[in-house]
This record gives C-alpha cells, sequence and structure tokens, in this order.
C-alpha cells in the first residue's frame, strides 16, 4: 500500500471509525478492498455491510440502484464513503439509506487541489484512482445534510461528518 494512503487510513480510523457506537448499523459505499469493513468486523462492530460494484462487497451493485439490492430506507445510522463522492453523485441514495440524525462521513480530494493527487498517484505515493473524478463538490456544498464538521487534511483532502436532520 502507498506510504501515504496508508498514514491516511490510520487516521481515518481514528477520526471516523473508533466514535461510532458498536452496535451502529453501518454501511459502507465503495468498499474496495474491504478495509473498512474488516477493521470494524475485528474490532468489535457486528453490523456492517459494504456495497460496491465489483466483488468482494457484501452487497455488489450500484448504491444508487439501492431499492432493486433490498436494501431499505432509514435503514442505516451510518453510511461510510471514502474517496467516493468525487466518482459517483451518490447524495439521494445516502439520504434516502440514512435514519434521521444519521451520520454521512466522507472524504474526497479538495476539488482545487485534485491536480496535487494526481501527481502523488504518479509518483505511487497514493492509491490510484479507479474511476474519473467527474463529480468534485466541495464539502460545504453538499445537498440536504447538514455539516457536523468539515476539515482539511494535509492541504489536498477534505473530511466530513454530515447528520441527515430529524424530522
Amino acid at each position: 500500500m502507498p506510504l501515504l494512503s496508508d498514514i491516511a487510513r490510520r487516521k481515518k480510523i481514528d477520526w471516523f471509525l473508533r466514535p461510532l457506537p458498536k452496535l451502529a448499523a453501518i454501511l459502507e459505499i465503495g468498499s474496495g478492498s474491504g478495509w473498512v469493513g474488516e477493521w470494524l468486523r475485528t474490532n468489535g462492530w457486528t453490523n456492517y455491510r459494504g456495497i460496491d460494484i465489483v466483488p468482494p462487497a457484501d452487497i455488489v451493485g450500484d448504491v444508487r440502484e439501492w431499492r432493486a439490492l433490498g436494501l431499505a430506507p432509514d435503514s442505516f445510522d451510518a453510511i461510510v464513503a471514502f474517496e467516493v463522492v468525487e466518482h459517483v453523485d451518490c447524495f439521494d441514495a445516502c439520504w434516502n439509506l440514512l435514519r434521521p440524525g444519521g451520520q454521512l462521513l466522507l472524504t474526497s480530494p479538495l476539488p482545487s487541489m485534485d491536480w496535487a493527487c494526481k501527481l502523488l498517484e504518479a509518483v505511487g505515493l497514493n492509491q490510484k484512482r479507479t474511476s474519473p473524478h467527474d463529480h468534485l463538490i466541495d464539502f460545504r456544498e453538499v445537498p440536504r445534510f447538514r455539516a457536523v464538521e468539515i476539515k482539511v487534511v494535509a492541504g489536498m483532502s477534505q473530511w466530513g461528518r454530515f447528520v441527515k436532520p430529524a424530522g
């Protein structure tokens, strides 16, 4: 694993995952290699499901087709989408799948710094992207959800905790 990706993974565990209640129903969009689910399950979380368009994933398919995949509305306490929303606009699906008061946990490149991410990928310091970043968004503009905390990491990435307002 590229050095910067490994460092980011450890920081994501501390900032996003450790604070989640052990009994939370968690959906990860873009579960990829499965590291989030593996970490959660190894550390005592029992209600995790990962979705991705390719195996290995607990659910194989496009989250935007959540009904056809057998997912129910308002059924998750937290949705994790690390390095996903720049690839696909899935905010409506997240809104529909989260319970009121549920958390949306996001990471994505800062739109203005995507060029630097490409450079780090080219020299092997960062994980290579799996598809184009056609949907880059500034987290201050995330639709419908209320931002709880947004921070810039290493001058290139944005991390955000959002909540689906109750009522």
